[in-house]
């Protein structure tokens, strides 16, 4: 899938010279990266110097996790992220960040310092070096696990092994490591003429015909075929044929969880995010009784299908993924999901929406939201007031728990963005992730939406982000502990220690942060928060422990089942 090219120089004469560290900086500069996240460690300060010297903004953060989440953000808004860390302690601490990427296939570059090539070479060598284990093949073997290409930087092969690499994040759409041992960032090493090639997925044109032909015949025969979205047509950043294909069909469309945001929620066309028995009555029964489902780039996980409840009979669906069409029992491949969509687009006739059942999301929007100014807030006002509340230049993030299941229906406007672990789900992400989505896109405010929970996993990052001069809007749910656990299953394994979250924004820095009992001081803070542009505006909302929104505990229910 790389192709390298001769490394002969373009003169074909003398062979340019640069040092291995500084081929890795300006690759990364190349691919058009912006922010590396990372903590500083003595097997990395080296090529954190390079670093500092470069057109890349090193964003120092609280901890090694936290820098992965960051960058994890980072790449499902730019395209690509890095992140950037010492051996061992640094590595392994990265670890869980990492392995969220690749689950839901992110493109994310880590680079680790290592300990010399030395110690490689005296493997006898009875005096051990801090951070490791001795076994200095360990955080290679552990990432190779969570990677789609994983390399120890050697003095004669860096550049190509950097090169393939690097292409391995951008073809695949998913993490790789590269391992820098400290003495070979001032390396000396030749500069290849040209970069290896990112071959793009290519389709068989005998099995593309079929299983098109095959497709057509399904669509054009049924009375009520629907669309379904999936997060490969974000990674592969082919939402604009998404578009195409739904405006040239006229068929109504929705959207799993993972790949909320595929499309703008305001289309006419568009009916809602399908995630099973967590969907809208009318989106459900839409879905699952079409009968024909064109569902494009989904990840068919759990979490993604509502616990499983998800109806999708496999006689209606045309499951097309990034290299492969499935339709029944037939399997096509290699077809690349662009070409399918193409050929689809030039092959099927045009319907007219009025004739297939389409309520569009935007309908939720018609009634205003009418504020009971002493009436307690509750999840369900909360989320109501922030339907009409999410703008155009917004990107909404949210955690784990309660927060993602209620931000089901959230609509999303043009221009606007939703970002969410809707498959790995690791609690804690989406602190840290605010923070890169606000590097990556600084001309959208974030409302971020975090449990009590979640945030005392990650909460140190506030800092980081208010001292990069980030203008989020936090909404801390506080409902007093693990309440998506309490609902699988209660005990006191679920309880926290109460903070006074309002009050920490203040320690870190400038910024701006109050507490929330009723519908009135909701109102009086969201318009504060909307007046003060140029901060972090911290809301803890207050509810009751047990208050969460009533598909958490459809899902709940069954997960403990």
């Amino acid at each position: 899938m790389v192709m390298t090219p001769s490394a002969l120089d373009l003169q074909g004469s003398r062979l340019k010279t640069t040092t291995i560290g500084q081929y890795l900086v300006e690759q990364l500069e190349a691919l058009g990266i912006g922010h590396i996240f990372g903590v500083p460690g003595d097997y990395v300060l080296k090529f954190m110097d390079l670093l500092l010297e470069s057109s890349l903004e090193l964003v120092g953060t609280c901890n090694e996790l936290n820098a992965g989440y960051a960058a994890d953000a980072y790449a499902r808004l730019k395209g690509v992220g890095a992140v950037c860390v010492t051996y061992g302690v640094g590595g392994l601490s990265l670890v869980n960040a990492i392995a969220g990427a690749y689950a839901e296939q992110v493109p994310l570059i880590v680079i680790s310092g290592a300990p010399p090539t030395t110690a490689h070479q005296n493997l006898w060598n009875p005096l051990l070096l801090h951070h490791t284990t001795g076994d200095y093949n360990l955080q290679q073997s552990v990432l190779e696990k969570v990677t789609v290409a994983a390399v120890t930087l050697t003095p004669d092969q860096a550049t190509q092994q950097i090169d393939q690499t690097l292409a391995a994040c951008l073809r695949y759409k998913r993490p790789v490591y590269i391992e820098i041992p400290v003495d070979l960032v001032a390396h000396p090493c030749t500069i290849p003429a040209q970069k290896p090639l990112v071959v793009r997925p290519s389709s068989d044109e005998q099995a593309l015909r079929e299983a098109v032909e095959e497709a057509v015949m399904l669509l054009e025969r049924a009375k009520y075929p629907v669309i379904l979205a999936g997060v490969e047509l974000h990674r592969y950043g082919i939402q604009g044929k998404l578009v195409e294909l739904v405006e040239k069909t006229g068929y109504p469309i929705a959207s799993t969880l993972l790949g909320k945001s595929s499309i703008t929620e305001m289309h006419p066309q568009f009916i809602g995010n399908y995630v099973g028995a967590l969907s809208r009555d009318y989106v459900r029964d839409r879905v699952e009784q079409a009968d024909c489902i064109l569902c494009l780039g989904a990840i068919l996980s759990d979490t993604n299908l509502g616990g499983y409840t998800a109806q999708l009979e496999r006689g209606k669906l045309i499951n097309a993924n990034l290299q492969r069409v499935q339709i029944k029992h037939h399997y096509y491949s290699p077809i690349y999901l662009g070409d399918f969509m193409d050929c689809l687009m030039e092959t099927l006739s045009p319907r007219s929406p009025q004739t297939l059942n389409i309520q569009p999301t935007s309908t939720l929007l018609g009634d205003p939201f009418v504020v009971q100014s002493e009436a307690p807030l509750t999840n369900a006002r909360f989320y109501q007031r922030m339907n009409h509340f999410m703008g155009e230049q917004n990107i909404a993030i949210a955690e784990t728990g309660d927060a993602i299941i209620a931000c089901i229906d959230l609509p999303i406007r043009q221009d606007a963005k939703f970002i969410g672990q809707a498959f790995y789900m690791s609690i804690g992400y989406s602190l840290p992730a605010c923070l890169g989505a606000g590097l990556a896109q600084r001309n959208h405010r974030i409302l971020l939406f975090i449990g009590d929970g979640s945030f005392q996993m990650t909460c140190q990052e506030l800092s980081t982000i208010i001292r990069h001069g980030l203008n989020p809007i936090v909404f801390l749910i506080n409902n007093d502990g693990y309440t998506i656990e309490r609902m699988i299953h209660d005990g006191a394994y679920n309880d926290l220690q109460p903070w006074k979250y309002h009050k920490m924004p203040e320690i870190f820095g400038e910024s701006w942060s109050c507490e929330v009992h009723t519908e009135g001081d909701l109102e009086e803070a969201l318009a504060t928060a909307q007046l003060l542009r140029d901060r972090l505006c911290f809301i803890e909302i207050h509810l009751d422990r047990l208050d969460c929104c009533e598909r958490l505990v459809n899902l709940t229910s069954r997960l403990g089942s």
